[in-house]
């Protein structure tokens, strides 16, 4: 059973390309830190998810401990400060078989119980926890109590299958009811939301909620993307609207997203569909149709760029 750290953190919107590159960096330190397993970074999607959620997968809770007391971070830490507002949510949560992974949303509800009220809280989370179990759409939830010295707050990470299962379940009477039943218990409360990248896109290939490789969602994502931006530029983004209409680049770019992210969405889950064998492969063929279907996938790239240079 590993153990990850989730980090919340609210970026100021004139620094967010500093801190992308900041964390870009930080990603490279912490790589190199012993025991740990892998990185997944989510970038705000507004309106739902306005803050970068970080999550950071390690063996064992002494080595995610290691990380967060050495002096490496704490030097990037300083560094960031003048980037963020407010105070990071920093937690500890051990994975199972759910784990934390979003998917493709999920809530991380923070809250600090007044001394001596534990025990009573405990018993109030469990009433809430049977509650939510009813809830349309719940894909996973996890408790993780406070850890003196290591994280103040009760940490409850919820996984839903939709924003709008999930936003049923938070604004829902029953559980705005077992709130105010809480409040007496707690000091203080709150929850932020993070949406997963490319997930929902193949929601129909991944059997049972198990999750696809993140790599293989990139590239397939990438494998149509590319194509269809690249074709909007050449036939209809500057001949048509740049040199005809004279349209601003920022609006123009502005529309040909629109574009692209649309036709991409509906394009992704066709494909995925068709690539089945590749996202799930068989049991004992896992290694050999993964390096087969990445083959093939970098062979398309390349007779699309060969395509695309010589006769466009």
């Amino acid at each position: 059973m590993t153990v990850s750290i989730v980090t919340q953190t609210c970026v100021r919107p004139e620094r967010a390309d500093d801190f992308a590159r900041w964390q870009g960096q930080t990603s490279d330190l912490v790589a190199g830190f012993p025991g740990f397993v892998e990185q997944r970074l989510l970038p705000p999607n507004p309106p739902l998810q306005v803050d970068w959620v970080i999550l950071q997968r390690f063996n064992t809770i002494e080595d995610a401990q290691r990380w967060l007391a050495s002096n490496e971070r704490q030097t990037r830490i300083e560094g960031a400060a003048p980037m963020l507002v407010g105070r990071d949510d920093v937690h500890i949560v051990r994975d199972d078989e759910g784990g934390i992974k979003p998917a493709p949303v999920s809530a991380v509800i923070s809250t600090r119980v007044k001394p001596g009220k534990e025990v009573e809280y405990r018993a109030w989370e469990r009433k809430i926890a049977a509650a939510q179990s009813k809830a349309p759409g719940l894909q996973g939830y996890r408790f993780e109590p406070a850890v003196p010295g290591i994280q103040e707050s009760c940490v409850a990470i919820l996984r839903f299958d939709s924003q709008a299962n999930m936003e049923a379940w938070l604004n829902s009477p029953v559980r705005k009811k077992l709130v105010e039943e809480s409040a007496p218990l707690t000091e203080e409360f709150h929850a932020r939301m993070a949406s997963s990248g490319f997930e929902q896109w193949f929601r129909d290939v991944a059997p049972g909620n198990k999750p696809l490789p993140v790599w293989k969602m990139d590239m397939i994502v990438l494998l149509l993307l590319y194509p269809i931006v690249f074709l909007w530029g050449f036939l209809v983004g500057t001949p048509f609207l740049q040199n005809q209409l004279n349209m601003n680049f920022a609006v123009n770019l502005f529309i040909g997203n629109i574009f692209s992210v649309t036709l991409t969405g509906f394009l992704v889950p066709w494909a995925a569909n068709r690539l089945t064998w590749w996202l799930q492969p068989a049991a004992g063929s896992e290694m050999r149709m993964s390096l087969l279907g990445a083959l093939l996938i970098m062979v398309v790239y390349a007779a699309m760029v060969l395509v695309f240079w010589r006769f466009f």
